[in-house]
């Protein structure tokens, strides 16, 4: 191969492409910089906005389509689907909110969103699941560092729209709706399944270490930047510089890219590296050697019923089916600690424009909210899948226990919005935002962990689904019903009423006073329901839960290693075979 080539094809550049897609990839959590928009141009009232938001969850976090997709179909095909329903979604509603079209019915508009958001767990399917597939034995990293990038998206388009749209903020939901598509085509052909590398699965955490002080670089500049716009005003050069920076940043992993392959390329030109390695389970290898052992096993495997098996779940660790994992009881502690976990800091996060309308903050401090709770999202995001990886293989500490600690700590987050603390609602978006960004690397590594990896595109997206049925609890029945009412009052105490297709506010601390009780309270229930999860697995976080992953690596090295040395057989090419390991 030559060098371009083998750059583009290799599994670092691979990597840089998954960090591009999910750098674009978190526009549903900018709803707060253009909710305003779609609530004043369509006259809506905030249980009307909060539905809408329920249905950008829910399409962001039901991603079981995109999943069973996944399972049958190249990497590319996911990618396609999602590019293009983000498109449609997003350009339909810029054209709702700047009236280009007719005024939409209220379930177009939630299909509109739905879809457009729908787009994000394509994208997540896509180039998160192949590159924990392509890196198992560092899956918290991976996790951390993808996550952290779609978490840190936020601050980044918004700069990118200021640099494109200076402060017309309905153009950033035509900027949300074609940024993502165009990246995603660009990398269509780069995102695949690799065969596993013996020799760079040594050194792989030393890369992701350097990846990790980039995108921390990264996110500091950002915070410099927007704690200076919220003091200062910018002009369009200074806004078109700003962007221009936010893109070398993103484009200086190349350079890591570069030196890896370019340490590779020398290699393979040296000497023959036994260093790909298509790694088959102990059943497949079975099969091979005994023809007589596949065909009974494909009789009962024809005969056996995936219902038949699936309350009879393998042990932790294992490959469980579909159906397995869906009636476990783990399964369904993991969804409930979620459901309230997750759709509690997503309630503050989807209301923050509307909460800082309600306490008096000026409308500048809208974008500095969003934009903390960006970067403390990515913040949470990369500590908790860098950290956990490092206590889990050091000390054994579990995963389910870090979760349940992250839960404690954004009630502290949802107290102080229920206060009404003068100017702590700054304080609120960082701890919210990186609680919310904390979680998700957490679930998606507990569930490759305990479920194995074989059906994880589809158990990955069956986890995130918690989040939506949270935001509809929270966000819909209780957030938005509480702050109508709340607002019907003060009308009322004013001896006014309601003209229909008006927009109807809500000013001072009891408008969501009564709502964030109720959610720190469910927290707190989401926290309890996860220590039981502790309680459940801490016999099988005590153990060595990678051991089996690293055994058959050392086997197949050693065993690729004597043939090569006794055969001369070369190495095939990297990057031509959908070979994946099972677990």
């Amino acid at each position: 191969m030559s060098f371009t080539h083998q750059v583009i094809k290799g599994r670092w550049f691979m990597v840089f492409a998954s960090l591009l897609i999910m750098a674009v990839a978190g526009a549903t959590y900018m709803f707060g910089l253009y909710s305003n928009d779609i609530k004043i141009s369509l006259g809506y009232d905030q249980s009307t906005l909060n539905m809408l938001s329920f249905f950008k969850d829910l399409g962001a976090n039901v991603g079981v389509l995109s999943g069973l997709i996944n399972e049958i179909t190249p990497t590319w095909v996911v990618l396609s689907i999602g590019a293009i329903m983000n498109l449609f979604g997003y350009l339909m509603i810029w054209l709702s909110v700047t009236n280009r079209i007719p005024r939409p019915q209220i379930w177009q508009m939630c299909l509109y969103i739905c879809i457009g958001a729908n787009s994000q767990s394509f994208a997540n399917t896509g180039a998160l699941v192949t590159c924990v597939k392509n890196f198992p034995g560092s899956r918290g990293s991976i996790l951390g560092l993808l996550k952290g990038y779609v978490g840190l998206s936020g601050a980044i388009i918004t700069q990118l729209y200021h640099a494109f749209y200076g402060d017309d903020s309905k153009s950033l939901i035509l900027l949300i709706g074609w940024l993502p598509a165009a990246v995603s085509f660009i990398f269509l052909p780069t995102i695949r399944i690799l065969k596993l590398d013996a020799v760079q699965q040594k050194k792989e955490l030393k890369v992701f270490n350097n990846l990790l002080y980039i995108s921390l670089g990264l996110a500091a500049f950002l915070m410099v930047l927007i704690i200076v716009q919220n003091k200062l005003s910018f002009t369009t050069v200074e806004d078109v510089v700003d962007g221009l920076v936010v893109v070398f940043l993103l484009l200086l992993p190349l350079a890591i890219v570069f030196r890896e392959e370019f340490n590779n390329f020398r290699a393979r030109t040296t000497e023959v590296q036994p260093s790909s390695i298509n790694y088959k389970s102990e059943e497949t290898a079975a099969v091979e050697s005994d023809p007589s052992v596949s065909d009974t096993d494909s009789a009962d495997s024809k005969s056996a019923s995936c219902w038949s098996t699936a309350f009879k779940p393998p042990s932790r660790g294992e490959d469980y089916t579909i159906l397995q994992a869906l009636f476990s009881i783990d399964m369904l502690i993991l969804f409930i600690a979620t459901t309230f976990g997750v759709g509690g800091t997503l309630t503050a996060i989807d209301n923050l424009g509307q909460i800082g309308n309600s306490l008096g903050y000026p409308k500048k401090s809208t974008t500095t909210f969003v934009s903390l709770v960006s970067i403390w999202n990515y913040l949470g995001r990369v500590a908790s899948g860098f950290a956990s990886e490092i206590l889990l293989k050091k000390y054994r500490f579990p995963r389910p226990l870090m979760l349940s600690l992250v839960m404690l700590l954004s009630c502290v987050g949802h107290v102080l919005i229920a206060l009404g603390v003068p100017n702590s609602l700054y304080l609120s978006s960082v701890i919210i935002g990186f609680c919310f960004g904390a979680q998700w690397p957490l679930m998606f590594a507990i569930i490759s962990e305990i479920f194995g990896l074989k059906y994880y595109s589809t158990l990955y997206n069956f986890g995130a689904a918690a989040s939506p049925v949270g935001s509809y609890i929270l966000n819909v029945k209780v957030t938005g019903s509480l702050y109508d009412k709340e607002a019907l009052k003060l009308l009322e105490a004013k001896g006014l009423k309601r003209v229909d297709g008006e927009d109807l506010s809500c000013v001072g601390v009891r408008c969501y006073r009564m709502a964030f009780i109720i959610i720190t309270a469910s927290t707190l229930i989401g926290c309890f329901v996860s220590f039981i999860l502790v309680l459940r697995t801490r016999k099988f976080y005590r153990s060595d839960i990678y051991g089996k992953f690293r055994r058959e690596l050392e086997a197949a090295e050693t065993e690729m290693g004597t043939s090569n040395k006794n055969n001369g057989a070369a190495v095939p090419e990297e990057g031509h075979s959908h070979a994946s390991l099972s677990m």
